[in-house]
């Protein structure tokens, strides 16, 4: 019995060997004509063959990320990815990673990223870069220009690249220089006003609005008295800024434009049923008589001429000559 386990044994132990050595035959023979690679599929259409697929796809991703090295490419859009499968080819057969590379960049479109400078939402120049694009808006904020409250920027993505420029082209083409406008002082011209003390303290109707002439603070009230005056203030005094643009109170037509004694330089404007405001010691005059003045429209820029003993518009509200109490009907 136990010599027929050991014939089977011996048997078995051959059998195996045998087994083995032909499969390292077969092995060896596959391994001698056939190579592991891959079959390459675009669009389900077999394109060629890859021995290497990580080094044929990463030159692909570098491509879809940066393209061929041109300036400002942002992507490259590509439709059809390669798919991959694993197969044994014949020795004899090359791989064609190059084909297969140039079949992806047939169906490429190149997407280039820039920046376009804006002016009232219109595009003017182009340049390369955000930062080049803020060191326009920056240089014109620098040189004071006009229109950088018009200017703007504008990523772009296009598959044509516009004309670039530089930051310093830019500039120059969109820069506006500030106009230097200088007040026009208007020569003091011949005019009536009635200057005297008479005043009411009522509140008489004026048939019509007022504004604020200038905004600040009340240095003298009306009635108020003081060892610079010989009677009671006809007005009201706003103490503000020398050269602040001083308003008409309401439209009109200017009755008196000069220099008037205490008064300084003063305008009078006539409303109408004999309705008139005084603005008294100015630095400037920007009206004459007989010149017709819309409500809001600057006449004058605060000053300290005549007796005064700073910066301040004196103003004044009058009905038939009688002075009235501006605080009735403004501030």
């Amino acid at each position: 019995m136990l010599k027929k386990v050991l014939i089977h044994a011996k048997k078995g132990i051959k059998f195996t060997v045998l087994f083995i050595i032909a499969t390292f035959l077969i092995i060896g023979a596959i391994a001698f004509l056939y190579k592991p690679t891959y079959s390459v599929f675009i669009n389900n259409q077999q394109v060629g063959y890859t021995e290497d697929k990580a080094k044929l796809q990463l030159k692909i991703n570098n491509y879809i990320e940066k393209g061929e090295g041109e300036q400002n490419v942002a992507f490259v859009q590509v439709e059809n990815l390669p798919e991959y499968k694993l197969c044994l080819l014949k020795k004899n057969i090359v791989t064609n990673d190059d084909e297969i590379y140039a079949k992806i960049k047939e169906q490429g479109i190149t997407y280039y990223r820039y920046y376009a400078i804006l002016e009232n939402q219109e595009e003017k120049y182009y340049v390369p870069n955000f930062e080049e694009a803020e060191k326009v808006v920056n240089g014109l904020k620098e040189k004071g220009s006009t229109n950088i409250d018009k200017i703007s920027i504008l990523e772009k993505y296009e598959t044509q690249i516009s004309n670039l420029v530089t930051s310093e082209e830019a500039i120059s083409k969109l820069y506006v220089e500030p106009v230097k406008v200088e007040p026009v002082v208007k020569k003091a011209s011949a005019g009536k006003v009635n200057t005297s003390t008479t005043t009411s303290g009522a509140k008489v109707n004026l048939g019509i609005s007022l504004i604020r002439p200038v905004s600040g603070v009340i240095s003298s009230r009306f009635g108020a008295r003081s060892s610079i005056r010989s009677s009671a203030h006809t007005g009201l005094d706003i103490a503000t800024s020398r050269g602040t643009p001083i308003a008409a109170a309401a439209s009109g037509t200017v009755t008196f434009a000069g220099d008037k004694g205490s008064y300084g330089k003063m305008i009078v404007i006539s409303h109408g049923n004999g309705v008139q405001t005084y603005y008294a010691h100015c630095n400037a005059l920007y009206a004459s008589v007989g010149q017709s003045v819309s409500q809001g429209q600057t006449i004058a820029a605060v000053g300290s001429t005549g007796n005064s003993t700073g910066p301040h518009l004196h103003l004044e509200i009058r009905v038939n000559g009688i002075a009235y109490n501006p605080q009735n009907y403004l501030y």
